[in-house]
């Protein structure tokens, strides 16, 4: 999604010179995904975006990974590469602009001399701590204590992502293969914005992640272009946001954990002791667990997940959601004062696209790493204990005490309000004619240009975006 959003900006930047943008499809590895990819891209080119589409062959998946995603991904995408080099040679593209586990296809790029951007869709810290992990692999043995990340605060071991923590995984190895096929590309766009991490984007381009063999070589061009993500909020007639309308300002609590995030009984009786001791407003995005087969949560059995009677003892200032909610709309709502997540990257940008200030719950991926920055450098959020070694476990008195910081107004919820404004006003202006996301867009246009002009191509070029979906 993050992709084709990318592909509509590149779209709407025209001007005497045309750029085409077409996404490569690859299939899913599976019925369910495959249905949502096919739903996604129907929507897409029902909406008169201008966005292409283009189905590479199937290809039989890998079948050896033993629940290693990482590896699943890369070595899938791996397979690809053949025919994503005869799909760019069809369309005599301009540029390839690969998702982070497609960099086994840059050699085929390069073969058919076409340039080769990474779209990187996460944080400058993980893009950081991506890019020296091949010094890091042969310098320590273990990420215990503290990793150096340039550009941020020591991280902590606890808040490295969980796909880094054993060496011996597959995961870690395709990992430190990216790495370093990062810096084979042409440039690297990333979902971010130059205000937010200046620091991490700072340490990136003059080259201090990437000592080692190579000590001060730069990375590719950066483009920050974010926060990419649908600015369009439309108005939503679930009950939901309807219940918002008769809350005050800036007093509901939301917590919401993403397409992937469900709790068990015993988070969600945390959470509920929680929220009922804060005494404060709040919506809860409660989802269940996935039935066999599926990796997507199901609508929440409240009987079942909550305490009894907490229902009706929070009764007129709180409402528990069992189904998927329209997160941007509750989260665009005045009345949302704070919000609860899983800190995955778009509902980070989400929330402070609206000047939501956080309350981290990490539970996969590099979300970890997110929460770390985000409580410790970008200063936006009031951290919680979360048990790793509980799956992610926290105690109910923690989420009170981070929730009345926020919505109390202490010291440090203050802290966190204050700078999540100020980021929304940053992130705002980023994206305006003239803002720091607007100009690196346009070098990013231009390079692609300069790039067809270089291999004596006249007419209008094509931009390609593949990504695993």
């Amino acid at each position: 999604m993050s992709l084709i959003e990318d592909g509509k900006r590149l779209l709407g930047q025209g001007g005497s010179d045309a750029l085409t943008v077409t996404v490569l499809i690859i299939r899913p590895a599976t019925a369910e995904s495959a249905a949502e990819v096919d739903s996604h891209v129907s929507r897409v080119a029902a909406s008169g975006s201008g966005i292409r589409f283009h189905r590479l062959p199937a290809v039989d998946p890998p079948t050896d990974c033993a629940g290693n995603l990482q590896e699943f991904k890369s070595r899938y995408m791996q397979l690809q590469a053949a025919h994503v080099k005869a799909a760019v040679a069809d369309l005599d593209a301009a540029a390839l602009v690969i998702d982070f586990f497609a960099t086994a296809v840059i050699d085929e790029a390069r073969e058919l001399a076409v340039p080769t951007y990474v779209y990187f869709t996460s944080t400058a810290a993980l893009l950081a701590l991506t890019l020296r992990l091949p010094a890091l692999d042969e310098a320590v043995q273990a990420f215990d204590g503290t990793v150096d990340v340039p550009g941020m605060p020591p991280v902590p071991s606890g808040s490295v992502p969980g796909f880094l923590g054993d060496k011996k995984s597959p995961n870690y190895a395709w990992f430190v293969y990216h790495g370093r096929r990062f810096m084979d590309a042409d440039g690297i766009i990333i979902n971010t914005v130059g205000e937010l991490e200046p620091g991490l984007l700072a340490a990136i381009a003059q080259g201090r992640c990437v000592p080692g063999p190579c000590p001060g070589r730069r990375a590719p061009p950066l483009y920050p272009i974010g926060p990419v993500i649908d600015l369009g909020v439309k108005e939503s007639s679930e009950d939901c946001v309807r219940w918002l309308d008769a809350q005050p300002r800036a007093s509901v609590v939301f917590l919401c954990f993403g397409s992937l995030g469900f709790f068990d009984v015993a988070k969600a009786h945390e959470v509920a002791t929680g929220l009922e001791r804060s005494g404060h407003r709040f919506l809860w995005t409660l989802r269940g667990p996935p039935v066999a087969g599926s990796r997507h949560p199901t609508d929440a059995d409240l009987d079942e997940l909550l305490p009894e009677g907490f229902l009706e003892r929070t009764k007129g200032r709180g409402l528990v959601w069992p189904m998927r909610a329209p997160q941007k709309e509750i989260l665009a709502h005045p009345a949302v004062g704070c919000f609860v997540t899983h800190c995955g990257w778009n509902s980070t940008l989400e929330s402070l696209w609206h000047g939501v200030p956080l309350v981290p719950w990490p539970l996969y991926a590099e979300q970890h790493l997110n929460a770390f920055e985000l409580v410790s450098d970008v200063g936006v959020a009031v951290a919680m204990e979360v048990d790793r070694k509980r799956n992610n476990f926290v105690e109910a008195a923690d989420l009170e005490r981070a929730v009345r910081y926020l919505m109390n107004g202490s010291e440090e919820g203050l802290k966190a309000r204050e700078k999540a404004m100020k980021m929304k006003a940053a992130c705002r202006k980023a994206v305006e004619d003239g803002g720091s996301s607007y100009a690196a867009l346009q070098r990013l246009r231009h390079a692609i240009l300069r790039g067809t002009r270089c291999n004596g191509v006249t007419s209008p070029g094509e931009t390609h975006l593949a990504t695993t979906s």
